[in-house]
């Protein structure tokens, strides 16, 4: 049996419910009133609390700004029919988690910490759970190195924090996304697979040029050739080709995404045959000319299922079918949305009921 922790609660003094306006909640900027912290110190996690959000005092010689030990993952919670709340495969983001922190040189989080720090939270800030048609509370774990030295070392001491805010959808329409060619996100024997700082902010300039052009978002591709398809700057990449599920093989450069791997589950018990493996540019490309390839979407905790609707590539837009009319990405989505709002049975069990 897990052992209950000892978790120290400081609640704020004033919620700032009344001041927030449901209606309008862009991803990532409204926090809900508490954070959970855990300190990692001379070999062992203590300091356990549930405490009001707000900035932690820090060392500017702290070495995750100097040496880039950062990493995070991103899970939401649902308002179920009866009013309860449900975390969507929290242990699959924990395991992966745990799986970043090791590349990255970083001490494992135990799962009791993450679980009960999770829940304690949550259920402290349990009126922030929007209940309207597609929001959810969007978790975010980080764990940041916190030895104030300059020297390039694994750090010994790490802070790990628990950040939750309410949130609506993360696109509203198809996207436009360009394959990029040029410039690179991960390499072979990197930490691609890992959910670090430091392939964000690698992604970032390339981001901004392909939105001058017009882009909401990059095809990454690989840093040999750019000749196969990897993931998309937030999410990875699914393609319907002659009614197969077809998706990019995990790899070092690839995350294993948790909604990835989900959506794939529902696709092979809805009897669609599913094909991990290498997907070449030229086989996008000429499947969108010669119509075989009629359905590409994004798929993240974020994006959930986000249609494409044109991709860009070497100065060219392809156009694709209408999003309405994709029977194979809205009908797993459909289903994906109904079981994490409680709407229909959670055969797989990834429902997690606070």
């Amino acid at each position: 049996m897990t052992e209950t922790l000892d978790i120290k609660i400081t609640k704020a003094e004033q919620t700032r419910l009344a001041v927030t306006d449901f209606s309008e909640l862009p991803f990532g900027k409204v926090f809900t009133d508490h954070m959970f912290t855990a300190d990692f110190e001379n070999g062992e996690w203590k300091n356990l609390q549930v405490l009001p959000y707000g900035p932690i005092p820090m060392s500017p010689a702290i070495s995750a700004l100097h040496y880039g030990q950062a990493i995070f993952e991103g899970l939401k919670a649902y308002r179920q029919p009866d009013g309860k709340i449900s975390v969507f495969r929290a242990n699959k983001n924990f395991e992966r988690f745990n799986k970043s922190a090791d590349r990255m040189s970083m001490p494992a989080v135990p799962e009791e910490i993450f679980m009960q720090g999770l829940s304690a939270l949550i259920q402290i800030d349990e009126k922030w759970v929007p209940s309207q048609e597609n929001y959810s509370l969007y978790i975010r774990p980080v764990m940041f190195a916190m030895d104030p030295y300059l020297g390039v070392k694994a750090s010994d001491s790490y802070k790990f924090v628990l950040l939750t805010t309410p949130t609506g959808p993360y696109y509203s329409k198809p996207l436009k996304v360009k394959i990029e060619t040029e410039f690179t996100r991960a390499d072979e024997g990197g930490v691609g697979f890992a959910k670090t700082a430091g392939n964000y902010a690698r992604s970032l300039y390339p981001f901004e040029q392909a939105k001058k052009e017009g882009f909401d978002q990059l095809i990454w591709t690989d840093s040999v050739t750019h000749e196969f398809i990897e993931e998309a700057g937030t999410a990875n990449l699914i393609f319907v080709i002659n009614g197969k599920l077809v998706t990019p093989s995990i790899r070092s450069t690839v995350l294993d995404g948790v909604t990835r791997d989900t959506i794939i589950k529902l696709a092979e018990e809805a009897g669609i045959e599913v094909e991990e493996r290498r997907v070449s540019v030229k086989e996008v490309i000429e499947g969108i000319e010669n119509g075989s390839l009629t359905e590409a979407f994004a798929a993240g905790t974020a994006a959930t299922v986000t249609q494409i609707g044109e991709i860009g590539y070497k100065g060219n837009i392809y156009t694709l079918t209408d999003s309405a009319s994709r029977t194979v990405s809205n009908g797993i989505a459909q289903k994906l949305n109904d079981i994490r709002y409680g709407l229909a049975p959670d055969q797989f069990g990834w429902n997690w009921v606070l």
